[in-house]
């Protein structure tokens, strides 16, 4: 998507340059958020597609990896052993889930295209599945198989679900409505082992307990895919590390997307974002750069889910660790959780209220200082 992205915004520039896009993915550039969303309620798969391959002098290498990076000679080699040049590189790598040490391919580590159309290929003949995990992916992906009529349990670490996130009596909420809906929580527990009998999988948790499942799909977090950056030498700490034009370290060499660490401009730090609003604003102001726009990337990414008849939009940082004013219209179904630090709103979750995102932007651009009477009725849904 970053890719896609950031084709687009070099042809806003430069209407003429060459442009080549390597990529691990054997598909075109596609939506990600539909194979956890609309994909599941009936949107047409052809909707997906980014259209990339309609822009004039864009040569596609799919299938591949970018393997080595030479600055100094400005040449990119994959995996086919096929080497490039370039004048102007983008590194939109993203991220790899994270696996377990265990169960193999029995394991759908929800990501890609193909993982969505293996997941639907196995809902098409079974009816039980185990998600692992409880946290953006996890949860989308339980509420998404019970919409299906599936049976599903899920394992997960923490005591509740999206705990790292929402405020405890949000999260809390949550797990009453999911168990309400159908779906058997195993909170405060992982997964120890899977094997195959037959034609399902067998998986023990730590505590003992045994599920028998036609399916297994985990969303454990990714991790930024920096190893490329890192044998070239190019800053690198949790992402690629880029300047307000998201240059790297390295002269004409760009990072945007999931793997880029960037100056944050309303929370005047460096931060990472694995979201769809970012890859897109990023990757165009990457392209736009890379054609010789020098712009800032003073974008605020928000980003959104759903799950089951809730969903939210947010912005900034979220974090159960943070100080959280809770600001309910109706408890659990409207409202507004801010996230504190010095004072400062740093993260703001529109719980089932939407249009709202830039107000939520412009709170975060405020330096405060707030107490929680200051943000009582300060965002509300129509």
């Amino acid at each position: 998507m970053t890719a896609d992205a950031a084709v687009r915004g070099i042809r806003e520039v430069d209407a003429e340059g060459s442009i080549g896009m390597i990529g691990m993915e054997a598909d075109m550039p596609y939506g990600r958020p539909p194979l956890s969303k609309g994909l599941w309620k009936g949107r047409p798969l052809e909707k997906i597609w980014r259209g990339t391959d309609k822009f004039d002098k864009v040569d596609f290498h799919l299938g591949r990896k970018a393997t080595e990076l030479d600055t100094a000679k400005k040449h990119v080699r994959d995996d086919k052993g096929e080497e490039y040049a370039y004048e102007k590189l983008l590194i939109a790598t993203g991220g790899a889930p994270i696996h377990l040490p265990f169960g193999g391919e029995h394991i759908i580590y929800y990501r890609t295209l193909q993982d969505y159309q293996r997941l639907r290929e196995l809902t098409e003949k079974g009816n039980r599945f185990l998600v692992i995990g409880a946290g953006f992916i996890g949860s989308e992906i339980a509420a998404v198989l019970n919409m299906q009529g599936k049976q599903v349990t899920m394992v997960f670490l923490e005591n509740s679900i999206g705990e790292n996130i929402y405020p405890p009596e949000l999260s809390q909420f949550l797990n009453d409505a999911y168990r309400k809906k159908g779906v058997e929580l195993v909170p405060a527990d992982g997964v120890a082992n899977i094997e195959e009998t037959g034609t399902s999988l067998k998986v023990q948790t730590r505590s003992g307990r045994v599920f028998e499942v036609d399916g297994i799909v985990a969303g454990l977090g990714v991790r930024p895919n920096v190893e490329l950056a890192k044998s070239a030498n190019l800053k690198v700490e949790n992402g690629i590390v880029v300047d307000e034009h998201l240059l790297t370290s390295a002269p004409d060499v760009y990072a945007a997307g999931d793997v880029a660490m960037f100056p944050h401009a309303a929370l005047g730090k460096m931060f990472r974002v694995e979201h769809e609003d970012n890859a897109l604003m990023m990757g165009k102001q990457a392209g736009r750069n890379m054609a010789g726009a020098n712009e800032s990337y003073t974008h605020t990414p928000q980003f959104y889910s759903d799950l089951f008849e809730f969903g939210y939009e947010a912005v900034g940082e979220l974090s159960s660790k943070m100080e959280m004013v809770t600001d309910w219209q109706e408890p659990f179904q409207k409202g507004a959780v801010y996230y504190l630090d010095g004072g400062r709103v740093r993260g703001v979750l529109l719980w089932n209220v939407w249009k709202k995102v830039k107000d939520a932007t412009a709170l975060i651009a405020e330096a405060g200082p707030f107490k929680a009477e200051d943000l009582i009725g300060r965002i509300k849904g129509e």
